[in-house]
């Protein structure tokens, strides 16, 4: 009985797993605004009603198809920030390092994979509402920009930018939700650095960067570090180039 349970756990993940493929291969075709449940069974060779015992609906293969990407996204971000320095870098150096590197490795799964980038950064689908599995799949790259600042906030490696006295009831309750270990104005600066990461690498994909910016690496490079520096993260320009 055990063989069969088995066997039948890892033909579910088969085919939840063709599904999803299935589908990601139409959001790249059509948008997600088209997606549909009887296309992809029809394009697996399936009934509409097999289909539905894995997603009971076209928001639930959304949800499935968003989840993953954030966590892909998310990973990206995670294993850069993992990465070790290359051997001699200064101290100092090494948090804005980091951060480039997140960035970088974020902008990179975003122009591998534009399609399922469009469908969590790009314009919301029509009568789709995101459930509150997405939250913790979509806060992955910005807690690894929060970690690079913890941890040069631990290092003495971080300066704390000056906060307006008019937002300081929303630097507060920023902090208390996202990193009470940080100065408000810290967490302030790293709620827009993480805004406008996210908007520099829309403008590429989406293309209102064309005949404007040709060297896009090196003008994203310097733009996170600028990002960065505004966090309070110190370093050297030449970390944009790492």
């Amino acid at each position: 009985m055990t063989t069969i349970k088995g066997a039948r756990a890892r033909a579910r993940v088969e085919v939840t797993a063709a599904i999803k493929d299935e589908a990601r291969r139409q959001l790249a075709a059509e948008g997600a605004a088209k997606l549909s449940l009887r296309a992809v069974a029809r394009e697996l060779g399936m009934v509409s009603s097999a289909l539905y015992r894995y997603f009971p609906s076209r928001d639930d293969l959304l949800t499935a198809l968003i989840v993953d990407a954030y966590d892909k996204i998310g990973a990206a971000a995670e294993a850069a920030l993992a990465e070790p320095p290359p051997p001699g870098t200064v101290g100092l150096d090494i948090p804005l390092l980091r951060w480039v590197r997140v960035g970088r490795a974020v902008r990179a799964w975003a122009l591998a994979h534009p399609h399922e980038y469009e469908l969590i950064y790009g314009s919301p689908v029509p009568g789709y509402t995101a459930p509150q599995d997405t939250v913790a799949p979509a806060a992955r790259v910005g807690s690894a920009l929060i970690a690079v600042a913890r941890d040069a906030h631990r290092a003495r490696a971080l300066s704390v930018p000056a906060l307006d006295e008019q937002l300081r009831p929303e630097a507060h309750r920023l902090t208390a939700q996202l990193a009470p270990d940080l100065p408000p104005g810290v967490v302030v600066a790293l709620v827009a650095a993480w805004s406008q990461l996210f908007g520099l690498i829309s403008f590429e994909l989406f293309g209102q960067f064309n005949r404007v910016v040709e060297d896009r690496d090196a003008f994203f490079g310097q733009a996170v570090a600028r990002l960065g520096r505004e966090a309070g993260l110190h370093g050297r320009s030449t970390v944009a180039l790492a």
